[in-house]
């Protein structure tokens, strides 16, 4: 794993920085494979990013769009992950309908939906039961409690590990979200982390030693590149030496 921590001074600079990372990455896959993959973050902080990728002129044929976790809500629901990055991102561009992946949250049993978005991933990577995709591309957040996609700390999400996709919980909600071993299969982690509230999960998220089922985020740690891109609320006080 190559790990790479930028401290941004604004927010906007840490949206350009992504969206460079982001459109190379893109570039380089498709040099490659032909296509990229990418899985996408909620919150409020990749909403520019979103809302910057819409503006490019992009080959789209040639990208999936996935999403790393949804709340269990409709699609059409103000908390859900799916509507943001279409109204901020996909509705604005000619992406194929086909090249979106979004997370069913139509199942009566959320573990039923779990279980689809998974056998989803493996038709369309054309893998076996038990195989985990490798994506180009996995955006990610933290909370103020440490959690990232919808792996919360000391909820049996976080024990899973031969799956790809699982069961998450929030407060009694039910989530659906990438298992931390499928993200770390990834070419390219980047979180992005934005505002004062962060340091805290931070500080213990980059601690030598800390632990890993209170503070998820430190399960992440892909074969590939992992990102970790904060503005300077979020990362004024990181000691990137320790980082």
């Amino acid at each position: 794993m190559e790990k790479i921590v930028e401290v941004l001074p604004s927010l906007e600079l840490l949206i350009e920085r992504s969206l460079a990372i982001i459109l190379d990455r893109i570039s380089t896959a498709i040099a490659e494979r032909g296509w990229c993959a990418i899985a996408l973050a909620g919150g409020s902080t990749p909403k520019p990013l979103y809302e910057a990728i819409s503006q490019q002129s992009l080959p789209w044929d040639k990208i999936h769009v996935f999403w790393g976790d949804e709340r269990y809500v409709p699609e059409d629901h103000p908390d859900s992950n799916q509507l943001m990055a279409r109204i901020a991102w996909l509705n604005k561009v000619p992406i194929p309908a086909t090249n979106i992946h979004p997370i069913s949250t139509n199942e009566a049993d959320p573990n039923v939906a779990a279980s689809k978005y998974e056998q989803e991933l493996l038709e369309f990577f054309q893998l076996s039961s038990g195989e985990l995709p490798v994506f180009d591309v996995i955006l990610l957040g933290i909370g103020d409690d440490g959690h990232t996609a919808s792996l919360f700390p000391h909820t049996a999400a976080l024990k899973v590990s031969d799956r790809a996709v699982t069961l998450g919980n929030k407060d009694g909600q039910p989530r659906i979200t990438f298992t931390y071993t499928l993200i770390n299969q990834a070419r390219c982690v980047m979180f992005l982390v934005a505002g004062s509230g962060k340091r805290s999960a931070l500080a213990q998220i980059f601690a030598p030693v800390a632990d890993n089922f209170t503070y998820p985020s430190r399960l992440i740690a892909p074969q590939g590149t992992l990102f970790w891109l904060l503005d300077g609320a979020a990362g004024q006080e990181l000691s990137i030496e320790s980082a």
